[in-house]
């Protein structure tokens, strides 16, 4: 059966990855990211069942006034896949205020935003996921923010999966290991990045030997968790890369 799933971050990557898969199904998607251009681009690929409405999850205002949009054309809402996140290597030392601030904000409060706007829009079966990351599992250096917003992503969906549980809505951790996309470039500082593969050398994590997986693989798990019978309860997906 079609449903409705809200996708943040599906501009580019495993946001978009998932909505090229979802959409194969004949679900209607709604994309949700900071660039118009870039989500239209998803949307006019996709046809006439997705919508692309721009929405910065850091900022609780542009959330209720994306949502409120969405209102408008599905006052129902199934699915609501929080994919949106901001991943940059540096060392709390050297952090410019807004590196700090904005994984916070991204990665940790934006999910919290769209869950409470998300929440009056759903029934019973409707289903919160979470992208978490392996990080939260390993000793990456140079990762401190990142690890800490996607643990803090984690702790808070359990708690909410306890709060949602007397409404029948479901919620899921999706763990996802290193992926990768071709024609996907970084915007990392240079100097940061070239200090990220050496240390994590240091740590004998060599990024260079290291299995990714691609993001359309990954984003058939998703497809996988969406069709879960209700009376089955996924808490944790934990994906890792391996060697085909």
């Amino acid at each position: 059966m079609s449903k409705v799933i809200v996708i943040t971050g599906a501009g580019a990557g495993l946001g978009r990855a998932i909505a090229r898969r979802l959409a194969k199904d004949g679900h209607t998607l709604v994309l949700l990211g900071r660039t118009l251009a870039t989500l239209q681009a998803v949307a006019d690929e996709l046809g006439d069942c997705t919508a692309a409405i721009v929405c910065d999850v850091a900022d609780a205002d542009s959330v209720r006034a994306a949502f409120a949009t969405i209102a408008k054309i599905h006052p129902k809402i199934d699915v609501l896949i929080n994919n949106a996140a901001i991943y940059e290597p540096f060392t709390i030392a050297e952090a410019r205020d807004e590196q700090i601030l904005a994984p916070l904000l991204v990665n940790f409060a934006g999910p919290i935003f769209t869950a409470r706007a998300v929440v009056p829009m759903m029934e019973r079966g409707g289903h919160i996921i979470n992208v978490s990351s392996e990080s939260v599992d390993h000793n990456f250096p140079m990762l401190a923010l990142y690890q800490s917003t996607k643990a803090g992503l984690e702790r808070f969906a359990h708690s909410l999966k306890l709060e949602l549980e007397p409404q029948g809505i479901r919620v899921t951790t999706f763990r996802a290991g290193s992926m990768y996309e071709e024609g996907k470039t970084s915007n990392w500082e240079p100097d940061a990045a070239i200090r990220f593969v050496q240390a994590c050398l240091e740590v004998g994590i060599n990024l260079q030997t290291r299995p990714f997986s691609h993001v359309d693989g990954v984003a058939q798990l998703f497809r996988n968790v969406i069709d879960t019978p209700a009376d089955i309860q996924v808490n944790l997906i934990a994906v890792e890369a391996r060697k085909a």
